[in-house]
């Protein structure tokens, strides 16, 4: 009897040696991009011991990043059953009604982990941030209290409450300033934009004086920009701007649809006039794509004139850390929008918008920990063909 207790633990214990084996090469995997491979070897895991929660909260958030929500969500309704203290468990189910765009579900899945993790801080904060997305404002401060009690310093609540502050302000004052500096030919180019944004319940209205000085001329351009709300997951955006400078159109405006859809992709579609001593109608489209902190977007301009059609695209790649303000970004794009690059004209409009080109540009955005003050750093690369 002796004996075969000794050989049953220590069968037992190989077993749990092989399991935490292969738990940890199937967590590999999934960090290495190899998402079903790694799927296919937690499931074998699960079959031997479905109890397993290391193994199926790591199933459910491989589904979760492949937008496989639904799936994710059996997995940690499954796992909350029989692992209701775990705080991993709770916090990647929240996370899933994040990625999915239902932040009331997500509200509703921290106040049930709230009953079994009470006063949890990070559980706290990602019911404030659930509160934040559904506008419920005041409430969202009051979550956040008890956590920056705790912890003063914490980044990630601080830029919460900021964010939350900034939403319940009608008005806003924004200052911006960039310099592009070349190499060689061109002076620095400067740009200054001085604006005004109220907040209404049909969206946001802000007017701005944009200012700039190239090529030794100083103009100054008057625009109105305009998000209004047409219903949940759609907004679009209007344009007008005006201008006697050389630096800038005539005369500007243009709109654009936005639109939320399934699999945390977002669409739009939209059009650009630019009057100079012609007029270009330029249309243009998007395409994108949250995946976590990551966010992917193409971009295509089309631009009809009497030789044909201009093509350009543009693909945007950004690493988001705490907020929307602080990111890492990369643009590659070929061809040339007059949508972005304002050139004075001289009557040459024509060519400059038709231009073909190269370009690759690197951006780093970072703010302060209250989020008022916000800086950034480009490095752009334009080849002409």
């Amino acid at each position: 009897m002796i004996v075969l207790n000794l050989n049953s633990f220590a069968q037992q214990k190989g077993g749990e040696e092989n399991q935490k084996r292969t738990f940890e090469e199937a967590r590999e995997l999934a960090f290495n991009g190899k998402r079903q491979q790694s799927q296919e070897v937690l499931q074998l895991l699960l079959e031997e011991n479905p109890y397993d929660v290391q193994a199926r909260t790591l199933l459910a958030k491989t589904y979760s990043w492949d937008g496989k929500y639904d799936l994710a969500r059996d997995e940690f309704k499954e796992l909350i059953k029989y692992a209701p203290r775990e705080f991993e468990v709770w916090e990647a189910a929240i996370k899933n009604e994040f990625y999915s765009n239902s932040p009331f579900k997500a509200l509703e899945m921290a106040d049930r982990a709230l009953k079994h993790l009470p006063n949890n801080d990070k559980i706290l904060f990602l019911k404030a941030k659930a509160e934040a997305e559904l506008k419920n404002n005041k409430e969202a401060l009051a979550t956040l209290e008890p956590v920056l009690e705790k912890d003063p310093d914490n980044e990630e609540a601080l830029a919460l409450k900021a964010s939350i502050l900034r939403d319940l302000r009608k008005n806003d004052i924004i200052v911006r300033s960039y310099v592009d500096i070349y190499s060689k030919v061109f002076d620095p180019m400067q740009y200054y934009s001085v604006g005004w944004r109220r907040k209404t319940k049909l969206g946001s209205i802000t007017a701005k004086v944009n200012m700039s000085h190239r090529f030794q001329t100083t103009g100054t351009q008057y625009e109105v920009d305009m998000y209004p709300k047409i219903t949940k997951g759609m907004y679009g955006y209007l344009n007008f701007g005006v201008s006697n400078s050389s630096l800038y159109p005539d005369v500007r405006y243009g709109a654009e649809l936005y639109k939320s859809l399934p699999l945390s992709l977002d669409a739009s579609l939209g059009v650009r006039v630019l009057k100079y001593n012609t007029t270009t109608t330029v249309y243009t489209g998007s395409l994108g794509w949250y995946t976590g902190n990551d966010y992917l977007q193409f971009r295509a301009y089309l631009t009809p004139n009497d030789r044909g059609t201009s093509k350009s695209g543009f693909f945007t790649y950004r690493k988001y850390r705490k907020n929307a303000y602080n990111y890492f970004g990369v643009e590659i794009g070929m061809g040339f929008s007059p949508e972005i690059y304002q050139f004075q004209s001289q009557g040459n409009e024509e060519t400059i918008i038709n231009l073909k080109s190269q370009k690759l540009r690197l951006e780093y955005y970072f703010s302060s920990k209250n989020n008022k003050n916000r800086w950034g750093f480009k490095q752009v690369l334009l080849i002409k063909k």
